[in-house]
């Protein structure tokens, strides 16, 4: 049963007597629906389940009818509260304002309608919440499937985690690799740009998007100046403009720009981004090096590893409230650091040839991390660190 903590969760709030919003939010292909799917198997009571995937007419008031639905269940079967799931709830228009009015409603009717929604688009489901559902909601988070999910329901190992990443509908096509690549590119990567992206702010330049997209996925695991980037970047605009978009790419869950680590907030935001993918294979379905050539350059591998270790990381930052940057002062610079409650972790991804620098020494004196770690020749192992989870090194 895939991601069972959740489950439990889930199943623990539908037996409890009050009525609740459920916000369940991720990228694609990471197991929304199939995680409803598992829970609806395994409920006693009886629940109305919908998607607003597709074509649906009349979307204005798609969500009052399937509300409807489970009212009339409750009123002619005689049950004493009914569960309504909602997919895809963000591609109706005014969703929240439509959520907001029927919890309105059951709230003065004291009906026990208990509600669970899904959807792809973090940004879009935020936003709706706090503009309309605030102090009515619970949420999760869901991530792309770190290297134990794959592992358990796979037997993926390490280094085809590193390569191949955590698309559990992409691992069948792992051994015709060329299949594995217009899957996660065309299947993946261009509907969540396509559909999801496009949906969640208006987007000027479109090939502009794309093309910061490229470049981000290209250099994950690098830090690459603004004045740089825009160099490489044709009809750039301005920085504020990739930061907007570089912020959409964030919240599809495909590319953050890590902030350089500073104890002033003001220079977080105006550092220098560090690009790192939430899932390495949106990296490598792009890459001209096949699994195999990639892992027998050392070079090419060190950067694979750990652009992994910073998805691994990135990906648990859900499950904590702890934050990633990057650090760097002059030459000197620390792949990771992860902040939470005012204390730093400080860590260092040594693979292939990449050489041993002064930065995680000099990071130790000035900020006094709680642990300096260093993954890799000469501290943990990579592959093990990816079976940790970091929040409990605080």
């Amino acid at each position: 049963m895939y991601k069972r903590e959740y489950i439990k969760k889930l199943e623990k709030r539908i037996h409890e007597p009050r009525r609740f919003i459920q916000v369940i939010t991720g990228p694609r292909q990471v197991g929304k629906t199939t995680l409803a799917h598992q829970l609806l198997e395994i409920i006693d009571i009886p629940y109305v389940y919908e998607s607003a995937d597709g074509i649906i007419d009349n979307p204005e008031v798609w969500i009052a009818n399937q509300w409807d639905r489970a009212r009339r269940m409750l009123m002619k079967q005689g049950y004493h509260e009914v569960l309504l799931c909602l997919d895809e709830v963000q591609k109706i228009p005014h969703w929240n304002e439509h959520v907001k009015r029927e919890w309105d409603a059951d709230s003065r009717e004291k009906i026990p309608v208990k509600v669970i929604l899904l959807g792809s688009s973090r940004l879009l489901i935020q936003e709706g919440l706090s503009e309309s559902l605030t102090g009515r909601f619970e949420s999760i988070a869901m991530t792309h499937w770190k290297y134990h999910e794959m592992h358990e329901a796979f037997g993926m190992e390490p280094d085809s985690y590193a390569y191949f990443g955590g698309y559990p509908g992409a691992v069948e096509l792992i051994s015709e690799e060329e299949r594995w690549n217009n899957y996660v590119r065309d299947s993946l990567v261009e509907t969540t740009i396509s559909k999801d992206i496009f949906q969640m702010s208006r987007i000027n330049k479109p090939a502009l998007l794309k093309r910061l997209f490229e470049l981000g996925s290209y250099y994950s695991g690098q830090m690459i100046s603004y004045n740089k980037l825009l160099g490489q970047l044709q009809d750039a605009g301005n920085t504020v403009t990739i930061a907007h978009y570089l912020d959409l790419l964030d919240q599809a869950g495909l590319i953050r720009g890590l902030e350089k680590y500073s104890v002033q907030q003001v220079r977080k935001r105006s550092s220098s981004p560090k690009f790192q993918t939430y899932n390495t294979a949106i990296t490598n379905c792009n890459s001209n090096e096949t699994f195999a050539s990639a892992r027998s350059n050392p070079e090419s591998w060190g950067r694979i590893v750990e652009s992994a270790i910073g998805a691994h990381l990135l990906n648990w930052s859900f499950e904590y409230p702890f934050r990633v940057y990057y650090w760097r002062d002059r030459n000197l610079e620390v792949d990771f650091i992860l902040e939470k409650g005012g204390k730093l972790i400080a860590l260092e991804v040594k693979s292939g040839r990449k050489k041993i620098s002064r930065g995680l020494s000099e990071f130790t004196t000035q900020f006094n991390p709680v642990r300096s770690i260093i993954v890799g020749t000469g501290g943990i192992p990579w592959a093990e660190f990816l079976e940790t989870d970091p929040g409990e090194l605080f």
